[in-house]
């Protein structure tokens, strides 16, 4: 009999060491931007394969499929890409959007450009759904590191 009381006390004191996570902090962004490569690998000479070293990788943080269609990501300056009418993002699935020229599937999408768009030292990037709503945005400021994780 004395076993319940211990265990009473003994998950009351957890309790009080868990920290409180508020409802909305746990809750994930449906699509999440999960990695920024903002400065390529190498010099920057504009070359196809320089740019398509600079990325903005995405997940679908569901379990069901996203149509992207109508949506854009866009960084600080205003550079924006808009996602397709066949672009459709598989329950927890990642899509990687390239700066440069290539053929898109369902894993890469290609931005189409012939320069740059982010920044090697700050910027931010930003999702955002077919209403215009921010979803999510990841930003950083360090010219120490070429990519930034913001999971």
């Amino acid at each position: 009999m004395r076993l319940l009381p211990l265990a009473v006390a003994a998950a009351a004191a957890l309790a009080v060491l868990a920290p409180a996570v508020p409802a909305q902090a746990a809750a994930l962004p449906a699509i999440q931007i999960t990695r920024v490569w903002y400065d390529s690998p190498g010099s920057d000479l504009r070359s196809n394969a320089s740019l398509n070293g600079e990325y903005v990788a995405i997940k679908n943080t569901t379990r069901r499929a996203i149509d992207l269609a109508g949506w854009t990501l866009r960084d600080k300056t205003g550079y924006q890409y808009s996602f397709g009418d066949d672009q459709l993002l598989g329950a927890g699935k990642k899509l990687t959007i390239r700066t440069g020229q290539g053929t898109s599937g369902t894993s890469t999408a290609y931005w189409g450009r012939r320069a740059y768009v982010w920044n090697n030292d700050k910027d931010a990037a930003y999702i955002r759904n077919a209403s215009a709503r921010l979803i999510d945005s990841c930003s950083y400021n360090s010219t120490r590191v070429d990519w930034i994780n913001c999971e």
